[in-house]
Order: structure tokens, then C-alpha cells, then sequence
């Protein structure tokens, strides 16, 4: 599927099973989400508007550079963030940092500064690896989720394009 209006569909898509799925795990399977799951999940959510956003809009080239490029923010973050915790999932029990609040009693009880700062931090709940698929973690699969949403930006960012079609 080469239509721009095609692959912002398909992203939408993905982000809303993504989502979808991560609401399974938390009131099927029962698997709290840490905070920073939390984040992932709000910027899931980000970049799926962007795609449905982008899908709708259909533009002519420039303004599939304005799609890519919000898409690779928004991923970009998502991804760094993704990451951080699958750090912290990697490291040696003893040098994990001990559990910390939840992030309603962050956002609650601490400026939002300093809430971000906590959150992105993690803690010890954060380290726990709840749940596999081919030896990969939640946080795992959507580190590679977002690094496949940023080349999907970036190919609308700097891809050559043509003229939208209008189906």
C-alpha cells in the first residue's frame, strides 16, 4: 500500500490494537500498568490521532511533511521512553530503584516538574517483567512499535511524493 491516506489508516490502526491490547492485559489479565506504561500508552494514543488525523486530512506532500513529522515526535518520545524501561528492566535486581507511588499520587501530591521527573525516572514496579512473546517484554514490543511508527514518519518527511489520491 504506497497512498499516504492507506499507511496513516493502517498506523491508526496499530496504535488503537496497541491500545486495545494493553486494556486487556490491565482488566483481563489483571497486569497494573507502572507510570511509566502509563506514558507509553499516552503517546500510543498521540500518534494514533496523528495517523487517524493524517488519514482523514489526505494533504499534498507538504502537509504529509507536517504529519511525519509530528509522527516522529510523538514516537521519538514514546520510543525514548520505551526504552528507559527496558533498561530498567535490564538491570541487576540489587540496582533497580525501590517501588515508588503510583502516578495519580505523583501527579496529585508533586509539581508537574517535578511528577515528570519521577515518572520518567521509574522505579521498582517499573523493573518487573510481567509478560513475554518471544522473549520480549510489553515495553519491549512497543520500543519496536515506535521505532516502526518513526520510520513511518520519516519516510513521509523526507520521502519524495506525489499527488494524494482521492479514494
Amino acid at each position: 500500500m504506497n497512498s499516504f491516506r492507506g499507511v496513516f489508516l493502517i498506523g491508526f490502526l496499530v496504535c488503537l490494537s496497541m491500545l486495545l491490547v494493553a486494556g486487556y492485559f490491565q482488566f483481563i489479565e489483571h497486569l497494573d500498568p507502572c507510570p511509566l506504561c502509563i506514558v507509553q500508552r499516552l503517546l500510543v494514543l498521540v500518534v494514533g490521532i496523528v495517523f487517524l488525523l493524517g488519514a482523514m486530512h489526505n494533504p499534498i506532500s507538504g502537509g504529509r511533511r507536517v504529519y511525519g513529522f509530528f509522527v516522529v515526535l510523538a514516537a521519538g518520545l514514546g520510543a525514548a521512553i520505551a526504552g528507559r524501561h527496558v533498561w530498567l528492566q535490564s538491570v541487576p535486581e540489587e540496582q533497580v530503584p525501590s517501588c515508588g507511588p503510583g502516578l495519580n499520587f505523583i501527579l496529585d501530591n508533586f509539581p508537574i516538574s517535578q511528577a515528570i521527573d519521577m515518572v520518567l525516572r521509574g522505579s521498582g514496579e517499573c523493573a518487573d517483567v510481567l509478560w513475554t512473546f518471544l522473549g520480549l517484554s510489553i515495553p519491549a514490543w512497543t520500543l519496536v512499535a515506535f521505532v516502526v511508527m518513526i520510520l513511518v514518519g520519516l519516510k513521509q518527511l523526507f520521502g519524495r511524493h506525489k499527488q494524494p489520491d482521492f479514494i
